[in-house]
């Protein structure tokens, strides 16, 4: 990069303390991020908590505070007796921070999402998943602290902090952006040196195949490109 200029791309723990002017991506960051879970009952919201019995984690419902059980009936109304919803106050704290950092620019975010009505109709453990050595992992009380609890992105929630401008499929997203150009390319520098081989072919074949990945619609390619700018 140019003397004096600092890294054009960087990972960071946190979002910067000095404005930035670029693009902020947050890659499967939100899903990771705590959130408080909710079921609601016949007469109002209550809060899934964690408790101990005979030596094993279980849950423990306790009423809602006024506050979390007013945002689960202005976020679904019409949810269920039985169903349960996220709320994902550390998601929409981390929006607030990344649009205060960003002067001029567009903050992405790649993630599984729904919105709250949605996820309120669904089975909870659709959208709270659990993953452990690279596979889906248990229950989420199971073997804590050996597997990552994770939940969708509630959009709807987002958008009471910050209006989002844009959110299309990540294979949409990849597409608008060229990744087919880039396929081709690499598809045929895998054919003029396959007779070969070599590693610039092995690279190209590799980058056919991550492409269909990144693409697939039944996997990487359904996650939600969340777009905003300013």
């Amino acid at each position: 990069y140019p003397p004096h200029q600092g890294p054009r791309i960087t990972r960071l723990p946190e979002l910067p303390a000095t404005p930035v002017v670029g693009v902020i991506v947050a890659n499967e960051l939100l899903d990771n991020l705590a959130f408080d879970l909710l079921e609601r009952s016949g007469t109002g919201w209550l809060e899934v908590r964690v408790g101990e019995r005979e030596g094993a984690l279980c849950e423990v419902l306790v009423p809602a505070a006024p506050t979390a059980a007013s945002d689960a009936d202005r976020l679904a109304p019409a949810a269920a007796a039985g169903s349960r919803v996220p709320l994902q106050h550390a998601a929409a704290t981390w929006l607030r921070s990344a649009r205060a950092a960003l002067t001029a620019g567009r903050v992405a975010v790649i993630d599984y999402a729904d919105e709250t009505p949605a996820l309120a109709r669904r089975p909870w453990l659709e959208w709270v998943r659990t993953y452990r050595g690279h596979g889906r992992g248990g229950h989420p009380l199971d073997a804590p602290g050996l597997q990552d609890v994770t939940c969708e992105v509630a959009v709807d929630q987002l958008a009471r902090v910050w209006r989002p401008e844009q959110m299309r499929s990540q294979a949409d997203f990849l597409a608008d952006h060229g990744i087919e150009e880039l396929v081709e390319r690499a598809r045929a520098d895998w054919h003029a040196g396959a007779a070969a081989g070599g590693l610039d072919a092995l690279k190209a074949r590799s980058r056919v195949n991550e492409a269909a990945a990144l693409t697939d619609p039944d996997g990487l390619g359904a996650f939600r490109v969340i777009e905003w700018t300013t």
